[in-house]
């Protein structure tokens, strides 16, 4: 049997020994867990980086994987490396379905960190939400149609994200005509791989609390912060209003 794979992700802010929150060690995460691919993960404190791993990894990103004696980063070359040493169950995303979703992070964080009602954001975002609805009323119960790939490995801790810091920073929720792209978020966070891998929601506020610009907006300055579960697959967190 293989040697487990050695995968290197953020750890929880405040929390070093906890899985933390971010959207692309998460990706390989589940990429691993899908493919059922043994592995060993080790939790890094990005604000406290060790030194043995800036020496084997100088440029301290996360996440990363040990591939022989090499320290490989960047989620999409390792989600490509690992499709390659371990095509099965294959996870490839047909080449027509690869970018599906793929603005839907700049657009979130553009508004996330607007603090100017009239700068585009919102709209540039819900136009996001607008067409991943529009595709799933097509393409269901993944992106690709019947079989999980890799694109939705991808997706689906951004949009874990997005169900979490829209209504805790800005009192937004993905709006509730979108009724294919919510059946898929609850689908797609339900599965036990995902449920093994996503940060409890206040990891995720913890982890964006850091951030620059990201602020909460003042009428909600005084609620508190979610609560260790909430915003799991399993709390169903996902109702939405305009």
């Amino acid at each position: 049997m293989a040697a487990p794979v050695e995968v290197f992700v953020k750890a929880a802010v405040g929390h070093p020994d906890k899985l933390g929150d971010c959207p692309f060690s998460q990706r390989v995460l589940l990429t691993l867990e899908e493919k059922a691919i043994p592995y060993n993960a080790t939790f890094i404190d990005i604000e406290n980086k060790p030194q043995w791993f800036l020496e084997a990894n100088p440029a301290g990103k996360v996440p990363v994987i040990k591939d022989g004696d090499k320290f490989v980063s960047d989620s999409d070359v390792i989600t490509q490396l690992l499709e390659e040493k371990y095509p099965e169950p294959s996870l490839k995303t047909p080449a027509e379905y690869a970018s599906v979703g793929a603005n839907l992070f700049p657009a979130f964080l553009g508004f996330l960190k607007s603090h100017d009602s009239n700068d585009g954001t919102e709209a540039a975002l819900l136009a996001e939400f607008k067409s991943l609805d529009e595709h799933f009323k097509l393409n269901n119960p993944f992106i690709a149609g019947e079989k999980l790939t890799g694109v939705d490995l991808a997706l689906a801790p951004k949009l874990y994200h997005a169900t979490i810091a829209l209504p805790y920073y800005k009192n937004w929720h993905i709006p509730e005509q979108f009724t294919s792209l919510l059946t898929y978020i609850q689908a797609i966070t339900s599965r036990e791989s995902f449920k093994k891998t996503a940060a409890p929601a206040e990891f995720v506020i913890a982890g964006w609390d850091k951030h620059d610009g990201v602020t909460r907006s003042p009428e909600l300055s005084t609620s508190a912060k979610p609560s260790a579960g909430h915003g799991t697959a399993a709390a169903k967190p996902f109702s939405v209003s305009l």
